[in-house]
């Protein structure tokens, strides 16, 4: 009888904790279902989003989804915020949204067409809502860069708020990023001292993905390198003392485990407001699957070593675990 007790003692025991693991740490990654790749990260009033890019061939790639979750680990899907019914140029290949508030808008930039020539229409647009799940509507009507400037494609943009306010547009592929001050509307570009509207600040390995943020004053530099289809590729960084650079590459921080998942890369980077807690949104692609286009969001949490360097982010199945917004 003493031994019955013990068994179903230990039983209780361990449904306990599987309970509370699976609430908390297990198999969170990845965050939400279905193909989705090139996640940018934000919070908007207590509530953290993600919006990735549909992963699936050109033709198919007509709209954008977003899910957002008040936990990390719980999420809601915002269907179709942004479509080629809003955005008449937009035909195909809707790409790597990037998202920032202005004014008690939303401001939605993302790439559209795949353009391979100055010929083309198409390249970065900007949207526009009242909400963060939409619906968005074309802010101009047509691309905001629909040109290769300094070699760089017109895609993969991120919109960045420096300290001063001013917001800037980091962009680019084709192993070329510019950067580019955004007028205060959205509408067209402020140009530099010397007259120069784009100006590169490709790093050294630099393909494309890139993101920036700020800590402790210095300007933390991040993009993708090699093929998004291919086994090389990650996510590599460095920092300087300006938005500008110049940015010396230090190293690889994201890249795949062959016992985890193939091609981790093209992030962004979430910080929580009452901490100094960083998390890193990425997609990868399972160990199953070999289609370019099977791609998963996932999330891990980001570490600092003493000198403000970025410590390799190792990537799991689990994910992270709830952490609610103060």
């Amino acid at each position: 009888m003493k031994q019955v007790l013990i068994f179903l003692l230990i039983s209780f025991c361990s449904k306990a904790v599987a309970q509370t693991d699976s609430g908390q740490t297990k198999n969170n990654n990845p965050i939400f279902k279905g193909w989705y790749a090139d996640p940018e990260g934000i919070i908007f009033d207590k509530t953290f989003w993600v919006y990735p890019t549909f992963s699936a061939p050109y033709e198919k790639q007509v709209f954008l989804d977003a899910f957002s979750s008040k936990d990390l680990t719980h999420w809601t899907k915002h269907e179709r915020i942004l479509d080629t019914s809003a955005i008449k140029w937009a035909k195909k290949a809707i790409w790597a949204p990037s998202i920032i508030k202005n004014k008690n808008k939303y401001f939605l930039f993302f790439g559209a067409n795949d353009i391979q020539s100055d010929n083309e229409l198409g390249g970065i647009g900007v949207a526009v809502a009242s909400k963060p799940e939409g619906p968005y509507k074309d802010h101009l009507g047509k691309p905001l860069v629909d040109k290769f400037y300094n070699g760089a494609q017109p895609i993969d943009q991120f919109v960045f708020k420096d300290k001063d306010g001013q917001h800037y547009l980091i962009y680019g592929g084709w192993r070329h990023c510019n950067i580019a001050k955004l007028k205060p509307d959205f509408k067209g570009f402020i140009p530099f001292e010397d007259k120069t509207v784009f100006k590169e600040i490709t790093p050294e390995n630099y393909v494309e993905g890139p993101f920036m943020f700020i800590k402790n004053n210095k300007y933390y530099f991040m993009w993708s390198e090699g093929g998004w289809t291919g086994p090389d590729y990650c996510v590599a960084y460095a920092i300087a003392d300006s938005p500008m650079g110049p940015f010396k590459r230090i190293g690889k921080i994201l890249e795949q485990d062959h016992k985890i998942a193939n091609g981790a890369g093209h992030h962004s980077v979430i910080k929580m407001p009452d901490s100094d807690t960083y998390f890193i949104v990425y997609h990868r692609r399972p160990l199953s699957e070999t289609d370019g286009n099977s791609r998963e969001t996932c999330i891990e949490e980001m570490h600092f070593d003493e000198n403000g360097f970025i410590k390799p982010v190792v990537i799991t199945k689990e994910g992270v675990k709830s952490h609610l917004i103060k």
